[in-house]
């Protein structure tokens, strides 16, 4: 068995090319390693230093420098790069607008964002105006305003921006994409996803574990409790929308002859992170007085261009198991993540659920049949290593990236949109056309090329 790194090695001479790319960028690479693309990672916490890991074993990606306002992820990167036999690199972090140095070297070529979402419309703004093709960790924006800056701040400068929405390459999703594309659902009707994961224990982090431990957040807190939990409290708002909504979106073709057209919202209760905190840290716990604005479950429907719906649901904050809650249904069939079941008219048993598994196995994407068993070790059961890869294709060729400006603001603008729902008693509100009138013309993007 070849060893990841040795294959990424060999990976990188002759480059892998790029998974759901345009035509003009399908086929192998012809970079050699005198033409390494320079990069910056800008926030090295664990999914910035998740990418550096990724990127420290291609050989035609140099790392150049790193941003950070906590000197300790500064340490643990710089680490790294060592233990990887790599150059030191450049370290930012004097203070918050700092990164802009770092955009300032003329020398990176791109950028990976990968700080708090309150950051990432002024650094990705930032990067464009320098010149620099820049990745955007999910969600790209909080507000309709940071959207509609990401769109028109490409289209005044041409440098493009790639949100890096990992789970619209994982395996089971880019095979019922597969599926899709080949007509096998038929016309699509309905689509249901979201992000439902427990995360109790990531939101409240004293730093006993890497997780958990406590019921703090904010600044007595460690990692994403020092920020994220205060959306719960702040935000009544489908805040992190993306990783249900970028795979479906693709299927749909939104932005591609298809656009979201509105969505309406609601909200439940509040009660979970409050239970959480008088389970663990008792009545008399000073957050036990906190008054979370979020409500538990959030539920967002959108009407397509194309008379579809797409029901989008936020669940975060009560114990459950994790699921992204996909289901995909046509006029000839229907697929649902839950249960694993599938049911494809004139196949399945009549009126029959039948398991997914062999039929999602024969409708495999090409780039997991090539590369699936190399790529598992790369994080999130190999989606990092494959959005990683699409990014680097894409940014060194300096040509549009598969998952663009227009996804990045379609997709984070439901929750300003689901927001505003809510706050007016679930009434519709109107999806921006971020492309400005062009979704009807622009060509889907050739998902299934098995040239990488």
């Amino acid at each position: 068995m070849v060893s990841r790194r040795n294959f990424m090695k060999n990976l990188s001479a002759i480059g892998l090319g790029a998974v759901a790319l345009p035509h003009s960028m399908m086929g192998f690479s012809t970079a050699s390693k005198e033409d390494k693309l320079k990069l910056g990672i800008i926030g090295v916490g664990l999914r910035g230093t998740e990418h550096l890991r990724n990127l420290l074993l291609r050989e035609d990606i140099e790392v150049l420098a790193i941003c950070d306002i906590d000197s300790n992820r500064l340490k643990i990167a710089d680490e790294l790069i060592q233990k990887a036999g790599r150059k030191p690199v450049r370290s930012f972090g004097s203070d918050e607008l700092d990164y802009r140095n770092l955009l300032n070297m003329d020398e990176l070529d791109a950028v990976i964002i990968a700080t708090p979402w309150s950051w990432h419309v002024p650094m990705s703004v930032d990067a464009m105006r320098a010149k620099k093709y820049t990745g955007v960790e999910v969600s790209a924006a909080t507000t309709l305003e940071g959207c509609w800056e990401l769109v028109n701040t490409h289209l005044e400068t041409g440098t493009h921006l790639m949100i890096l929405e990992n789970v619209n390459y994982r395996r089971d999703v880019l095979a019922v994409l597969n599926m899709v594309k080949k007509g096998i659902f038929g016309e699509l009707v309905h689509f249901r996803c979201g992000y439902q994961h427990d995360l109790r224990e990531v939101k409240f982090n004293n730093g006993k574990q890497p997780y958990g431990g406590g019921v703090e957040f904010g600044e007595n807190a460690l990692s994403e409790a020092k920020w994220r939990t205060a959306y719960s409290v702040n935000q009544n708002a489908d805040v992190y929308p993306t990783h249900g909504l970028g795979p479906v979106a693709v299927m749909a073709d939104i932005n591609r002859g298809n656009r979201f057209l509105s969505v309406s919202s609601y909200a439940t209760k509040a009660i979970g992170l409050h239970n959480h905190i008088l389970d663990v840290g008792g009545p008399e716990h000073p957050n036990a007085k906190v008054k979370f604005k979020q409500g538990d479950v959030i539920t967002s429907t959108i009407r397509t261009a194309r008379d579809e719906t797409i029901i989008v649901t936020h669940d975060c904050n009560l114990p459950r198991p994790y699921s992204l809650g996909f289901r995909v249904q046509g006029a000839n069939g229907i697929w649902e993540v839950d249960g694993n079941r599938i049911y494809i008219q004139g196949e399945s048993p009549e009126h029959r659920w039948e398991d997914a598994s062999s039929i999602l196995e024969r409708y495999d994407h090409p780039l997991w049949k090539k590369y699936g068993e190399l790529a598992t070790g790369s994080g999130h059961g190999g989606m990092d290593f494959f959005v990683l890869n699409a990014f680097v294709e894409a940014a060194r060729r300096r040509v549009a990236p598969p998952l663009d400006v227009y996804d990045a603001a379609a997709w984070s603008a439901l929750t300003p949109l689901s927001e505003r729902s809510i706050a007016q008693g679930g009434a519709p509100q109107d999806f921006p056309d971020f492309t400005k009138g062009s979704w009807e013309s622009r060509p889907t993007l050739n998902w299934l090329s098995d040239r990488y």
